[in-house]
């Protein structure tokens, strides 16, 4: 195979910013139907099999844009443990020369019974999706009876060694948000991070609005007016905002992308599960790479495609009139990536 040559190239966009971390969307499948993130689960239309990129596919992707300077890959989904032996893909993307590190976001279903192969496999650390500790309020938001089994998952990636460990949480309210504080004692009695995400219009049943966005500033005050907690800022593109506890007992991070946009040194581009190249959460144009990949280019053709993509990376969110009324989504969450 052809290797690209890349000299000094890097992936910068207009605004200056060089991407270091890629989201691998392996798969859109969801075995869960979260109300923020899937539309009805019954009238969805899966991306067909033989458009899903193979493992080979994806690894020369990441290779690829590892030449280019990515340093960090997040494996997403939909739920990525519905691919089958995902372990030894997350294995041959840990022997990309130039990648520091790879880790994965979950549902955590199968977490229980996967943690020790992933670890095996060189995954570093995993970030567990939980909504809710009480059974009926999970199976409402998540749309599957399966708080139990996330909850040993959990302690299982604890237990293999998986690092860090972390909790996503979306806060809605009305769905969720009397029970912020249960959320963080959970993640205290473990020592663990979670994260608290402003509910963003990615829903896929339609219920976003302004009224049910939890901000990363009333989260703060009610969790410190229990738990006191020291401000450690958000990093250099660094997704959350970070707090410690005063008493040394973990930490919150704020993903505040509603009411304090940090789009501005963004250093993340995706890849969905077909194949396309998302410069943005929030991007329109869906760059094409698995035709590319499948046409016969060389790996330089495919760097330059890429380049090309990330170049013309959209400003952000930041940057949107109102994303609810600014932005046609073409795609839900489970398609995109998380």
């Amino acid at each position: 195979m052809e290797k690209a040559t890349v000299g000094e190239r890097k992936l910068l966009d207009r605004k200056g910013r060089v991407a270091k971390k890629l989201r691998i969307s392996v798969t859109d499948r969801c075995n869960f139907a979260c109300l923020f993130c899937m539309p009805d689960k019954d009238k969805v239309s899966w991306i067909p099999q033989e458009e899903i990129l193979s493992f080979e596919e994806v690894e020369r992707i990441a290779g690829v844009v590892a030449s280019l300077g990515i340093e960090k890959i997040r494996v997403t989904g939909g739920e990525p443990l519905l691919r089958r032996d995902l372990e030894r893909l997350v294995k041959s993307l840990v022997q990309i020369q130039g990648i520091r590190s790879v880790d994965m976001t979950t549902n955590g279903w199968y977490l229980e019974q996967k943690a020790k192969p992933l670890r095996d496999a060189g995954l570093r650390g995993v970030t567990v999706s939980l909504h809710s500790l009480r059974a009926d309020r999970f199976t409402k938001i998540s749309g599957v009876d399966a708080l139990p089994r996330v909850l040993r998952g959990i302690d299982r990636a604890l237990g293999e060694g998986l690092s860090p460990v972390k909790i996503n949480s979306v806060a809605i309210r009305g769905f969720n948000d009397d029970e912020l504080l249960e959320l963080v004692e959970y993640a205290r009695e473990r020592r663990i991070a979670i994260r608290f995400i402003e509910f963003m219009p990615l829903d896929g049943l339609g219920i976003w609005s302004h009224d049910r966005v939890v901000s990363g500033k009333e989260i703060v005050d009610r969790v410190s007016a229990k738990y006191p907690m020291v401000p450690r800022g958000r990093g250099s593109a660094e997704t959350s905002a970070l707090w410690e506890f005063e008493d040394g007992k973990g930490s919150i991070g704020l993903i505040t992308p509603m009411s304090e946009p940090f789009c501005d040194d963004c250093d993340r581009i995706r890849l969905t599960a077909d194949g396309k190249l998302l410069s943005c959460l929030f991007d329109t144009e869906y760059h094409d790479l698995r035709s590319t990949v499948r046409n016969g280019a060389s790996d330089e053709e495919l760097a330059k495609n890429i380049l090309a993509a990330v170049w013309k990376k959209p400003d952000g969110v930041g940057y949107m009139p109102w994303i609810n009324d600014g932005w046609a989504k073409p795609r839900n969450m489970n398609a995109i990536g998380g």
